[in-house]
């Protein structure tokens, strides 16, 4: 099947092979026929499958074929999660958009509001809108939202993950009660689909791909590793492989920080991006990253949704997710648009757990093998004082980073010394570490 036999116009089918596709993807071929047909959609496929053109190339069409007026009031709106994947949707919509009369605008916080103002001011066909900026902007008496003809929510799984259900509800509020809705998302959770029930008016299901799938080109490998021997083990394998490119994901920010610390003192360029960083920053970083200024991006989970790296080589969990459907987000990073990537985790004592509940969510084995490591070569727990830190105050900072990610504190316990009852109080009590057998003292 080709673009042509979709129904698109000769102006979107020209920008279509700017960018150099020539047939559609699954999820494009059963999603844009429908919504042509103005059907409201609830659309669901794997990760980097082409649901961002899924919807712009339909939307951009339809609303070619009705003038907009001289003023340009917002007929189409597109929710996201994140900065991100809103300026990437904005991107797509530039590109696809390139020989129509139509205007578009990102907005989402982190930035000032001043040249968002403005360009509302000037007109606006397609807006695409973090909740939050939104919302705050409307509140102002700055944005009107009352002839909207279709609303998009991107990623919307990924929004109720953050906490915009209520958000959702407002500004679904604020839309006209005729209008056109479509939902895209790689996974379903029951959650969404009570969300399209209450909004969507006798949706079309679509569906290219088993929910909770990952990409078939995507070679995914599990190192069951000591927590310690991580890093090392990272730039080793970014040395002795010579990567080019890696997007590393971690779990938390001062985690992001850190690991960035030790690439760079190994040689290696990086840069961190999560959400303490100031929009400037995280656009920077993501540029010198695409460029090929930095080696490696360090991330965490903010940059799951909406990164479109092309031909991005490697994902690393650094860490893994706590929730299954963020690794399909995560390692769906890499083997876009049918090109092939590697998603390798490392994996510790504590995250086992989670491995298997990936793989039970994904309905898949994970290849593992086991780094057997001498724990004599291992770094203290005590060396964080170069760090400027006491010992003391790196294990609280051990206990609390445990204590919110893997739900569990037993990491800041010593490793020469057996399991005692007080540990089996914190989910540990009769584990044995797989990574080789206690140094005695």
């Amino acid at each position: 099947m080709s673009f042509t036999s979709l129904g698109l116009s000769e102006s979107l089918l020209k920008a279509v092979r700017q960018q150099g596709y020539s047939e559609p993807s699954p999820i494009q071929q059963k999603a844009i026929p429908r919504i042509l047909e103005g059907k409201d959609v609830l659309a669901s496929a794997q990760t980097g499958t082409g649901k961002t053109a899924g919807f712009t190339l339909p939307m951009l069409q339809l609303l070619s074929q009705s003038a907009s007026g001289r003023h340009r009031p917002v007929r189409a709106l597109v929710l996201t999660p994140t900065r991100e994947l809103a300026a990437q949707v904005e991107a797509s919509v530039k590109q696809y958009g390139a020989y129509l009369s139509l205007k578009s605008m990102v907005m989402f916080g982190g930035v000032g509001q001043h040249p968002q103002v403005q360009g509302l001011k000037r007109g606006v066909d397609v807006l695409i809108a973090t909740p939050g900026r939104l919302l705050d902007l409307h509140q102002q008496g700055l944005l009107s939202l009352s002839q909207v003809e279709i609303l998009v929510l991107d990623e919307a799984d990924r929004m109720l993950d953050m906490g915009f259900l209520r958000d959702i509800k407002k500004i679904l509020a604020l839309l006209p009660s005729k209008r056109q809705n479509l939902l895209f998302s790689a996974t379903f959770s029951p959650e969404i689909k009570d969300l399209a029930r209450g909004f969507m008016h006798r949706p079309v299901l679509v569906e290219a791909t088993p929910e909770n799938t990952t990409v078939e080109v995507i070679e995914q490998k599990a190192f069951l590793i000591d927590k310690r021997a991580k890093p090392i083990f990272l730039i080793n394998k970014i040395k002795e492989e010579n990567w080019k490119q890696a997007l590393v994901f971690t779990r938390t920010k001062h985690g992001a920080n850190k690991l960035c610390k030790k690439l760079v003192n190994q040689g290696i360029t990086a840069a961190p991006i999560h959400g303490n960083k100031s929009q400037t920053a995280r656009t920077m970083a993501l540029a010198d990253f695409k460029s090929g200024a930095i080696r490696v991006l360090v991330a965490t989970d903010i940059a799951a949704r909406g990164l479109d790296i092309p031909l991005l080589p490697h994902v690393v969990n650094f860490e893994l997710p706590n929730v299954p459907e963020d690794y399909v987000h995560r390692i769906g990073r890499t083997g876009r648009a049918g090109a092939s990537g590697e998603a390798i985790s490392l994996v510790d004592g504590e995250e086992v757990a989670l491995l298997r509940a990936i793989e039970k969510f994904t309905s898949q084995r994970i290849p593992s093998s086991r780094i057997e490591i001498d724990p004599s070569e291992l770094p203290e727990q005590s060396g964080e004082r170069s760090s400027g830190r006491t010992a003391s105050s790196a294990s609280r900072g051990s206990r609390n980073d445990s204590a919110r990610t893997a739900g569990t504190s037993s990491s800041s316990r010593p490793r020469n010394r057996k399991p005692s009852s007080s540990d089996g109080a914190k989910g540990s009590k009769g584990k044995r570490r797989w990574y080789g057998k206690n140094k005695k003292k």
